[in-house]
């Protein structure tokens, strides 16, 4: 069999996300662990280590509670969460069980990753857990999630588990095969996700799950900014998995931009990590001097502060016209980056009566999106 380079590229993973959607176990919740934990295992006896994103808590609650669909109030989706997770842990374990394999329960929040102290502790907590042999079963702490620190889909989570742990790839199990373009033929590969894949993707229209394709792409985007391919397959496939590791042609791989620089750990944690707490607009020249000129931004370049937020906290930087064009942590909190902003930096310490920095933001913690 003849297989592409990128395909082929997909056969050297060592360490590999993999997120399972909430519609195939919903469909199946004691079949499908079983069939995903068998092919686990044979990946495990080939030194390939995983990690697995699991849906389904809230989906598995909401059939217990006899729901009569996903509840939309964040409350009821709280209980629906605290039933499902753990008939959820019952099936993974029951799963993994067979083949002598532990399992460890990490939940998390954005705010959990969003922390850079915690977003650390996590790594570690991870770390330790492959380094004993278990398999980590990870889903977003919806019992405790409110709106202002939820991911929203465990399709983002997954990607930003790529980064904690330097994943080699994001597999992303669906119940559809892959990407579908216009004319409704699946698109194997996507090299450009602006020009190919985003125009196509659509939100979820399961009732099931919170995701969607769009979810799915909108993940691809971000771990393929740190150079990790992400591929989208259907997930009732026989060995599915291993099929996608051995590099078959099944759903829809997304490779990292051809020539494209890619993000540090650190900077995609600051890029995609945590969520902005606040803003900063700012005019032309500063958005040249960025994106072109790699320039830090300087208090001159901003015209308007929005938010509180204070140092090192993690805020978005705009246009005049409300298009985000990166992300970077403060050097200064939003009460003092009002009374500079406009300013030259030779004017911050007569202003503030200190300077600690000429810039609102070092190029080192900047990111352009």
């Amino acid at each position: 069999m003849i297989r592409s380079p990128e395909r082929e590229a997909l056969t050297g993973c060592r360490r590999v996300v993999v997120k399972i959607g909430s519609r195939l176990l919903a469909d199946g919740p004691m079949s499908r662990p079983a069939t995903i934990a068998d092919q686990i295992a044979t990946l495990r006896a080939r030194a390939i280590e995983v990690v697995v994103v699991s849906s389904g808590a809230i989906a598995l609650g909401v059939k217990r509670l006899a729901m009569a669909a996903r509840p939309t109030e964040l409350p009821a989706l709280q209980a629906a969460a605290a039933v499902g997770q753990s008939r959820l842990m019952q099936h993974w374990e029951a799963a993994f069980g067979v083949h002598g394999v532990a399992i460890g329960q990490v939940l998390l929040t954005h705010d959990d990753l969003g922390d850079r102290r915690r977003f650390l502790s996590a790594r570690q907590t991870l770390r330790a857990l492959l380094d004993h042999d278990a398999v980590p079963i990870i889903n977003e702490n919806d019992t405790v999630a409110t709106e202002e620190i939820k991911f929203g889909d465990n399709d983002q989570l997954a990607a930003l588990v790529c980064n904690l742990i330097s994943a080699d790839a994001l597999v992303i199990l669906t119940d559809v095969e892959g990407v579908r373009g216009a004319d409704g033929v699946r698109m194997p590969i996507v090299h450009d996700i602006e020009r190919e894949a985003a125009p196509v993707a659509g939100g979820s229209t399961s009732g099931v799950g919170s995701g969607g394709m769009a979810s799915k792409v909108g993940s691809a985007r971000i771990v393929t900014r740190t150079g990790v391919p992400a591929i989208v397959a259907p997930g009732r496939e026989q060995d599915v998995l291993l099929r996608v590791l051995a590099g078959d042609d099944i759903g829809t791989l997304f490779v990292p931009p051809r020539g494209a620089s890619t993000l540090s750990a650190r900077k995609h944690w600051i890029a995609f990590g945590a969520k902005p707490a606040g803003k900063l607009v700012v005019d032309e020249g500063a958005v040249r001097a960025m994106k072109q000129g790699g320039k830090s931004l300087l208090p001159a370049g901003i015209t308007a502060v929005e938010g509180e937020f204070d140092l090192g906290d993690t805020v978005a930087v705009t246009s005049a016209d409300g298009i985000e064009l990166a992300r970077g942590l403060v050097a200064y909190p939003a009460a003092e980056l009002r009374k500079i902003l406009g300013l030259q930096s030779t004017a911050i310490e007569a202003t503030l009566g200190y300077k600690s920095t000429d810039e609102a933001i070092h190029r080192d913690d900047l990111v352009i999106l």
